[in-house]
């Protein structure tokens, strides 16, 4: 990877790998990342050692390397951050659709939801920001492993299994991977109530996000009818590229 002009290419290449080592669930063997990465060992190691002295990564027993507690309170920071951009969005959504607003991303194996505006129903959904859940049950989850190849979907889901939450929660990898190709062609999906019984979520992701981010509405089934979702849908992916186009604007002036 060559640096980009006034940039410097030692910083360039650390960051490279740190996000590959997301992107492999945050634990990973030298060997794997000179496969992902193109770098020569040598080089690999000694980012890696410079990574580990900082406490940005942390060396396990078995040799392999694995996400360090320092990057905890960077991205904390750039969460809050995220959910204070995109809150006015979310209220958007609620004063448009009626419904809870939900921003959630992929942290490593998980679906973490970083910031949310509740339903002015008294009946609705309430989701507490920094709640982590599988994402084989959500629709965040869904729309957002929508973005991964298959062979990465198999491989998350392998390590955190597929527990049935609800009568509803897809369990089985082939009947997963082909809801996932509807997801792809529709553009968003939809939580039957496999995560909460009752309860109806639709979601898209946002494009231009630096990692899998999506908003979401939720709220009783009773309200979210097929009708309500098809109304939804092109709202949610109109704020969605408002979104986007905002962290990227954020991104390229920084």
């Amino acid at each position: 990877m060559a640096a980009k002009a006034g940039s410097v290419q030692s910083l360039e290449r650390s960051f490279e790998l740190l996000e590959h080592m997301a992107d492999a669930g945050g634990e990973v063997a030298l060997s794997q990342l000179a496969t992902v990465s193109g770098l020569p060992l040598p080089t690999i190691h000694r980012l890696m050692r410079t990574l580990v002295n900082l406490g940005y990564v942390r060396q396990e027993p078995s040799r392999r390397y694995a996400l360090g507690p320092r990057l905890i309170r960077l991205g904390e920071t750039a969460s809050r951050l995220l959910g204070s951009w995109a809150r006015p969005h979310l209220a958007e959504l609620v004063d448009t659709l009626g419904e809870t607003a939900n921003l959630a991303m992929l942290d490593g194996d998980e679906i973490v939801y970083i910031a949310q505006v509740p339903s002015r129903h008294s009946m609705r959904m309430f989701t507490e920001v920094g709640r982590r859940v599988s994402p084989h049950c959500t629709g965040v989850g869904k729309v957002l492993l929508a973005r991964l190849p298959n062979d990465q979907v198999k491989s998350l889901l392998a390590r955190t299994g597929m527990p049935a939450m609800t009568p509803h929660t897809i369990t089985g990898i082939r009947k997963f991977l082909a809801a996932l190709d509807q997801v792809r062609a529709d553009g968003y999906a939809v939580d039957e109530g496999e995560q909460e019984v009752g309860v109806r979520c639709v979601a898209v992701h946002i494009p231009g996000a630096p990692t899998l981010t999506a908003i979401s509405i939720s709220g009783p089934a009773g309200r979210m009818t097929d009708d309500a979702v098809q109304q939804a849908v092109p709202v949610l992916l109109r704020v969605a590229r408002e979104l986007g186009a905002e962290i990227s604007y954020q991104e390229s002036t920084a």
